[in-house]
């Protein structure tokens, strides 16, 4: 009895293994580039110089991709630092600046990043207002870029 049920366990763990293999897979093929026509972009800065960049782009496939990435620049490109990026697809068409009421948001990038985090991206934009937060964590300061809605 006991030997049945350590070869139903080992089983049941090769499944959900392989469930999650085929899962990451497939999500993996689904990511977005950071690539594509700029739509925007705002650098932040420290101490008079750049340190951090947020980029977002468009692409018109699936419905209008908007995807974004918060790039190191200056004195903290190369060096590892909590760097976060995340992109919304708002409700709103028409109102470039504004606030977004988020209608579907890409996962959140986070880490300990030495170049970019990113890129994170939302389908079926065309027509609709995107909004992106990133930020870098450098010399005990977080320094954050927030696009208000932007593509409208």
């Amino acid at each position: 009895m006991h030997v049945l049920r350590r070869v139903l366990a080992a089983f049941a763990g090769v499944a959900l293994l392989a469930g999650v293999s085929l899962f990451a897979s497939s999500t993996a093929q689904a990511a977005t580039s950071c690539s594509g026509t700029v739509t925007y972009d705002q650098s932040v800065s420290h101490n008079g110089g750049v340190i951090g960049e947020l980029v977002i782009y468009y692409n018109s496939g699936n419905g209008g991709t908007n995807s974004a990435c918060f790039y190191h620049r200056g004195a903290s490109y190369g060096v590892s630092a909590t760097t976060s990026i995340e992109i919304y697809r708002c409700l709103q068409k028409s109102g470039t600046g504004g606030g977004c009421t988020v209608d579907v948001s890409s996962r959140i990038d986070k880490g300990s990043y030495a170049y970019n985090a990113g890129p994170v991206g939302v389908t079926g934009t065309a027509n609709h207002c995107v909004y992106a937060y990133g930020y870098v964590n450098w010399a005990g300061h977080e320094y954050s870029v927030s696009s208000g809605t932007r593509g409208c």
